[in-house]
């Protein structure tokens, strides 16, 4: 399954992070995370609850960024 990273990347931005300290807050390498963001590595179930819990994503949101089957 596909990260929707237009989304992903907005909420990020919403929330003021840049991705320094988001890879910081989550526990994840910065190069990492960009890979996973971008769908060149997909995220663990484990990431997904950090990020999730650390951009204050509603279970809504989370579904919408990290399971849409939709994203191409």
């Amino acid at each position: 399954m596909m990260v929707n990273t237009n989304e992903l990347k907005a909420m990020i931005i919403r929330r003021g992070f840049i991705l320094e300290d988001l890879s910081k807050e989550v526990g994840i390498n910065r190069v990492s995370l960009s890979k996973k963001i971008n769908n060149k590595c997909e995220f663990k179930a484990s990431e997904i609850l950090r990020m999730q819990r650390v951009l204050q994503l509603s279970n809504a949101d989370r579904d919408s960024i990290f399971f849409n089957i939709d994203v191409i």
